[in-house]
């Protein structure tokens, strides 16, 4: 009797990437890690750090991004959702949640598209089309309407997918004249090609291997342990400054009080941000707890909602459509792409530019200060629309989060509103005194926060850039004395942090000069500027876009006068 060889287990088989495109095609949300193909449509609803972040990854090689935001015992539970393997290199799709369109599959596509590429040489990756802001709408339902909802009919050859990069949109505006791209923009993405590594697939390869190279130098020397005794020297300062509010309040320097409060919340965010990227203990439920604790129940600021915003911030850095932390319309824009009034796949809505935006934006770099020392008082809006409506994880290991996080804010507001403004504080004078002061004071965080971002580049390059390559280009660290990093808490490292997001900030600067040796040995700049200097550059990224914003009304009003004129 002939012996056979049995059949390969189902999560073992091999697919090809016209498979994998058929699958995303029929719905399916599929990412690749380590050249696993995983089926995470399960996890989805449970997935702690929100949905956004895995359907920014559907269709690429997400390893990177995985070891990144995910501890080992994370990645090994991922195997679960293991149903084949790829061979090879991936070559990335663009997400459907980015505009990306995908062709169902038949039998026979692979060998199809094979002689396809044999006797024309294409690699399959053509072009695709961007989402809404720049193309076409009008040609873009046509095709639609043409191929069916997947994009392309089954015998185009041209592409896997139906949608492109901005890097791609000049060749394609030359052949089918569909597309149209601001100046402005089209400038930023010639200056990043010229200034960093070319998105050839050798060079980004070759970024990327180096990456995981001092992944592991970075493990080896330990810089992924927590050092304690920090920490017990930040609760000392913790303790201190709200010390401080109790006597002042007890004395009747109610302003004095609000600006040791002030400084106590401004503190407690470094301490929450580790937390919330597992970077203390290194354990999902205790560091959970202490960023629970530390952000709802003492600072009154959801930490759900943080994680769900902040992993898709890691995972889309500075996209005008996807990064939430860069869609501050009508407040700010930081790029004239805002001016087309992008749909935002995090908010899921339009963000309009609408005449209180055309009016704002035009003084943006005036009212950039005076908006975030009211900066605080959005994130309570915010925090209080995920946990009321619920847009965190019901079931799965995040279930209970949120009704800790409720508990922590009728904790806060017991504490905070009644302890303190109300029984504490006699008159309405000096409590609305003591709530602004407080509030205001907290105001350098988020000048932090956006400091590292605001005046680096929100060009897409493409689906092929290496991860390391586009924290790089998108990030920027701010360069200050080491007796200052208590004031800074880590932020003015975010750069390495973008790299590395689970190594403790008190680690971060030894960190900071292996990235430096790592960015001069792959030859992407190193963005670095001193406070006072990053300030700079923000204004004047503000400032130049209201410029735009300037040109483009007075622009519409010629169009508009001399409309008027032709039809008289």
């Amino acid at each position: 009797m002939a012996v056979g060889h049995s059949p390969a287990p189902r999560n073992k088989v091999v697919l090809s990437r016209r498979e994998v495109e058929g699958l995303i095609a029929d719905g399916q949300n599929i990412i690749i890690v380590d050249h696993k193909i995983l089926r995470v449509d399960a996890w989805l609803r449970y997935h702690p750090g929100g949905d956004k972040t895995i359907m920014h990854m559907v269709g690429r090689d997400a390893t990177d991004e995985v070891i990144a935001l995910h501890s080992p015992e994370a990645r090994k539970r991922m195997n679960a959702y293991q149903i084949g393997l790829v061979q090879g290199r991936w070559k990335n799709f663009l997400p459907p949640i980015q505009g990306g369109l995908f062709r169902r599959y038949r039998k026979g596509d692979d060998r199809k598209n094979t002689e396809h590429q044999s006797e024309s040489g294409s690699s399959s990756e053509g072009s695709s089309l961007s989402s809404s802001p720049v193309f076409d709408a009008s040609d873009s339902q046509s095709r639609m309407t043409r191929h069916g909802w997947t994009g392309l009919s089954d015998d185009d050859d041209r592409s896997s997918i139906s949608s492109v990069s901005s890097l791609e949109l000049s060749s394609m505006d030359q052949r089918n004249k569909t597309l149209s791209i601001d100046t402005y923009t089209q400038r930023e993405i010639e200056i990043d090609l010229e200034k960093y590594p070319s998105l050839d697939q050798a060079t980004q390869d070759g970024i990327t291997e180096k990456y995981r190279a001092l992944h592991q130098r970075i493990r080896n020397e330990g810089l992924f342990e927590c050092n304690y005794v920090s920490y017990l020297i930040e609760i000392c300062r913790y303790i201190f400054l709200f010390t401080m509010c109790l006597l002042s309040l007890r004395w009747g320097y109610y302003a004095l009080g609000g600006v040791f409060l002030g400084m106590f919340w401004h503190q407690l965010v470094f301490t929450a941000h580790d937390a919330g990227h597992m970077g203390i203990t290194h354990d999902f439920t205790t560091d959970t707890v202490i960023g629970i604790i530390v952000a709802d129940f003492l600072g009154g600021l959801s930490m759900g909602w943080w994680k769900r915003s902040h992993n898709v911030h890691h995972i889309v850095t500075n996209s005008p459509e996807h990064d939430p932390d860069i869609e501050h319309m009508p407040l700010f824009a930081i790029s004239p792409r805002f001016f087309e009034s992008l749909r935002s796949t995090y908010y899921e809505r339009v963000m309009t530019y609408d005449p209180v935006a055309k009016f704002v934006i035009r003084y943006q770099s005036y009212l950039y200060y005076p908006i975030l020392t009211l900066g605080r008082f959005n994130l309570y809006r915010l925090s209080w629309e995920y946990l009321l409506l619920g847009l965190g994880p019901s079931k799965g290991p995040a279930w209970w989060h949120r009704w800790l996080e409720i508990a922590g804010h009728v904790f806060f507001w017991t504490w905070f509103g009644y302890g303190i403004v109300y029984k504490s504080i006699p008159t309405v004078g000096g409590r609305i005194t003591f709530i602004m002061i407080s509030h205001m004071i907290t105001a350098p965080v988020h000048v932090q926060i956006t400091l590292s971002h605001f005046a680096m580049s929100t060009a897409d390059l493409g689906v092929h850039e290496s991860f390391a390559q586009k924290m790089l280009r998108t990030t920027m660290d701010v360069d200050c004395p080491e007796w200052l990093d208590f004031f800074h808490g880590g932020l003015q490292f975010q750069a390495v942090h973008h790299l590395y997001p689970r190594i403790p900030r008190h680690n971060l600067r030894r960190t900071q000069k292996l990235v430096r040796d790592f960015c001069n040995e792959v030859g992407i700049p190193y963005a670095i500027y001193g406070f006072i200097d990053g300030n700079k550059e923000v204004i004047g990224r503000l400032g130049e876009v209201a410029r735009q914003a300037a040109i483009l009304a007075e622009c519409q009003k010629t169009i508009v006068e001399k409309g008027i004129y032709s039809h008289h």
